[in-house]
């Protein structure tokens, strides 16, 4: 059986609606049960919420009644209320409710790494939302009462999204989503950030001028107070016209492929370059610090490498589109299949890293077919039959290839917490990865004289832009 709290009431059973009664009392009673996810509410509390502090005399014999009732409509479903002590509670079945769903998909994109994912998942989580809580069985009064931690994490979802949006350069849809709720809850500072940020880059930036003074006066005249720093920071770069704001913020080191940002070549080979799409393997998790944030991003990076050709790309591109929850599972096994390969490169002795790693590369080598080239040389190949997976193969491939080439011994891991990447260095001279820039004030002061440098970042690949941002995604 299906419940729906996030709006009016309702009750679903294999896509039937399910009438449980007419008495809205009855049906509020259940609501907060389900609510309260199988945990006891005392009948004390049930007489409080369903009168308001104003109970009549029969009050407690009305919801023992209102229980009987209830029962007797849902036990076709095999949804069981107890009695609990002085109290009653759902028992745990086979029962769904959106309340519930909601919370976990915000524990999902909190948790998330991937921002196209966490995006996925706030777009569902908001989606259940049909209206006010308990639309048509609550009150203002109860609504507040039951819903108030609801409704908090309802518009710190939508600010969270809106955010995100914002980093993905989605302004529009930023517009059209917080117009509507900006105004509804104009002291929310992160709403109206969002919003003054994509009227600017929507070029209506006298809108956006015009909603700071609006909100400003509202925080004066109702709570006695000024707009927060981050509000008055992007007012003042607002006025100053400042171009930063007309895009997001570039990753660290990026070099720009088609629509997508991958990480500037540190590693010397792809297989090591499939490692380095993570950086910070040796602190916990950083903002920013995973680059394979969707799968076009994968396939790119596949293209980028002189993995999978163009046209190849291109067309898995088109299918990611098309089968999205596809995509994101291939996703999901590319990020393991690099965590496993980064494990089983930095600790050789990671028998269960290696025999992971191994698994892929042999699903890879069934797929793979033995063509001739131009040039007469025969080399192998991965057909587009391989599908949405082929740029995972790809890159267990190029793992394969490393993992047999005694290059390997040579292999460096920087030291630094928020990097970690990997690179080989035949000369076993250097520290510090290619980008010269991790670690460089412990350098100055542990590394000796005589230490050679570190390389340079080299030369800009023609048709790629270098940003000067964080490793946390944030401008520097």
């Amino acid at each position: 059986m299906e419940f729906r709290l996030l709006g009016p009431f309702e009750a679903g059973h294999e896509g039937e609606r399910v009438l449980l009664g007419s008495r809205r009392q009855e049906r509020c009673l259940l609501a907060v049960l389900l609510l309260e996810d199988g945990r006891v509410v005392t009948t004390d509390r049930l007489i409080d919420l369903l009168w308001n502090g104003s109970p009549p005399a029969a009050a407690r014999a009305t919801v023992h009644t209102y229980i009987g009732r209830l029962r007797a409509r849902l036990r076709p479903y095999r949804v069981t209320v107890e009695t609990r002590h002085d109290g009653y509670a759902l028992a745990p079945g086979p029962h769904t409710v959106d309340v519930r769903e909601f919370l976990d998909l915000l524990g999902r994109a909190a948790a998330g790494g991937d921002p196209g994912e966490r995006l996925r998942c706030y777009d569902r989580a908001l989606a259940l939302w049909r209206g006010p809580l308990l639309a048509d069985v609550a009150d203002g009064t109860l609504r507040g009462r039951l819903g108030e931690r609801l409704t908090e994490l309802r518009l710190s979802a939508l600010e969270q999204r809106a955010a995100l949006r914002l980093a993905m350069g989605r302004h529009d849809q930023v517009l059209a989503e917080l117009s509507g709720p900006a105004a509804e809850f104009p002291a929310r500072e992160r709403l109206v950030l969002a919003l003054m940020t994509a009227l600017y880059r929507a070029g209506r930036q006298s809108e956006a001028l015009a909603l700071f003074r609006s909100t400003r006066q509202l925080l004066v005249d109702t709570l006695g107070i000024e707009p927060g720093p981050e509000l008055a920071t992007l007012h003042d770069r607002i006025l100053r016209a400042d171009p930063r704001l007309d895009r997001p913020p570039a990753p660290l080191y990026a070099v720009r492929v088609g629509e997508e940002w991958l990480p500037w070549s540190a590693g010397g080979h792809p297989a090591l370059e499939f490692c380095n799409t993570y950086a910070g393997w040796g602190s916990t998790d950083l903002p920013g610090s995973d680059w394979l944030r969707g799968y076009p991003t994968l396939a790119v990076w596949a293209g980028h490498h002189d993995l999978a050709d163009e046209p190849l790309v291109g067309r898995l591109l088109r299918q990611a589109r098309e089968r999205p929850e596809e995509a994101a599972a291939v996703l999901a096994e590319a990020r393991a299949f690099r965590a496993d390969l980064y494990a089983c490169l930095t600790d050789p002795q990671d028998g269960g890293a290696f025999a992971a790693v191994a698994a892929v590369v042999q699903e890879a080598a069934r797929c793979a077919v033995l063509v001739r080239r131009e040039d007469g040389l025969a080399h192998w190949r991965l057909p587009p039959a391989a599908g949405l997976r082929l740029p995972l193969y790809a890159a267990a491939r190029a793992a394969a290839e490393l993992l047999a080439d005694p290059r390997r011994l040579t292999l460096r891991r920087c030291p630094s917490a928020d990097c970690g990447w990997l690179f080989l260095d035949a000369s076993g001279r250097r520290r510090w990865c290619s980008l010269a820039t991790c670690g460089a004030a412990r350098r100055e002061r542990e590394d000796p004289p005589d230490d050679p440098p570190d390389d340079p970042p080299g030369d800009q690949p023609n048709g790629s832009a270098i940003s000067t941002s964080r490793l946390d995604g944030s401008s520097s």
